[in-house]
């Protein structure tokens, strides 16, 4: 289960049947999602969420089929239920390409008519001995992609149109002559996935700078808390051997310690935010893009990727502050002054 937990809400943790892919490409389930709305930004990385008065119709079609296919795995390992569905015998045997369970004597008849289909039937018993990432992997392979066009939904699909970026089946091909400049479906498949996992390898290459940054900002804000500390020691040292007609100016320098550090504290917190909201982002994109490249279907890849693709361009577009250009946070030295006309 721990190899599957990347199934579940990145916010709630929890396994929902729904689960939504925002623009920062990090996964919620709609009860998450709608919180996160009420925000404005991802829970996770704090990037502004789009379309603030609705939910986004953008289906983690990856993690919901994975979800579908576990649960199969699941119900054979554990041996509940196991009956043919089309002699309610015990199930010996598992298609993935009918999705359906058979007996010895309707799978010897699957097998007769079924032939030439190159279906991948296996006996139950060697699923149940394999692992869930075997399962995943065979079923996979048996998963076909659908014709563009809703009356050819049974045609096999083999043809990718680039003119209209589109999967078709060989009779759309043929007499519709709006299409053109064609190619093979696995090569455009394949293309995508290639193409994604160049971005993410980029990503990876700007993620060191962003990381860079971060520790940065963080050794920033920890000298900016000692500096409060010591500054807050001094004043109260030095006050101590004031006469009780100065306790007021002491008030005042205190007060202006506490504003600065504020100050300072405040510029710094919202910088470590947006930088942090961008390493999520990029680790987000980074874990999408490789579930996809084990686990997705050509559907899945066909329905998806645009969508990530986009997601990535965005994130691509960011680059993290420049040394001169990072927060600069307040010093004392206002203080300092006042303490020693004081």
């Amino acid at each position: 289960e721990d190899d599957f937990q990347f199934l579940h809400c990145e916010d709630c943790q929890q396994e929902s049947p729904n689960l939504k892919l925002l623009t920062c490409l990090h996964t919620l389930c709609l009860s998450c999602l709608r919180k996160n709305k009420a925000s404005g930004q991802c829970h996770m990385c704090h990037t502004a969420i789009p379309q603030a008065g609705s939910i986004p119709n953008v289906d983690n079609l990856l993690f919901t089929n994975l979800q579908a296919r576990l649960k199969v795995c699941k119900k054979i390992v554990d041996g509940v239920d196991l009956f043919c569905d089309n002699c309610k015998k015990a199930g010996e045997f598992w298609c993935s390409s009918c999705k359906e369970f058979f007996c010895t004597n309707c799978f010897e008849v699957h097998q007769r008519y079924l032939k030439r289909e190159n279906h991948d039937a296996k006996r139950v018993m060697d699923i149940r001995a394999g692992s869930a990432k075997e399962f995943l992997e065979g079923t996979r392979k048996t998963s076909n992609l659908s014709c563009s066009n809703p009356t050819h939904k049974s045609q096999t699909v083999s043809i990718y149109c680039n003119k209209c970026e589109k999967a078709l089946c060989c009779i759309c091909a043929l007499l519709d002559s709006q299409h053109g400049s064609f190619c093979d479906i696995r090569s455009e498949t394949q293309r995508r996935q290639e193409e994604l996992g160049t971005m993410v390898q980029d990503l990876k290459q700007k993620r060191s700078s962003f990381e860079v940054t971060y520790s940065m900002l963080q050794d920033e804000a920890a000298r900016l808390e000692q500096a409060q500390r010591e500054m807050r020691e001094l004043i109260r040292e030095r006050v101590e051997h004031l006469v009780q007609l100065i306790r007021q100016e002491e008030e005042e320098l205190l007060m202006l310690v506490e504003t600065r550090q504020e100050q300072g504290r405040q510029e710094l917190a919202r910088e470590l935010q947006r930088v942090e909201g961008v390493l999520r982002r990029i680790e987000a994109s980074e874990k999408l893009v490789e579930k996809m490249n084990l686990y997705a279907t050509e559907q899945e890849v066909m329905d998806m990727q645009p969508f990530i693709k986009k997601s990535l361009e965005d994130l691509q577009q960011l680059q993290p502050a420049a040394t001169g250009d990072q927060v600069q946070p307040g010093n004392f030295a206002e203080c300092g002054a006042k303490l020693q006309a004081l």
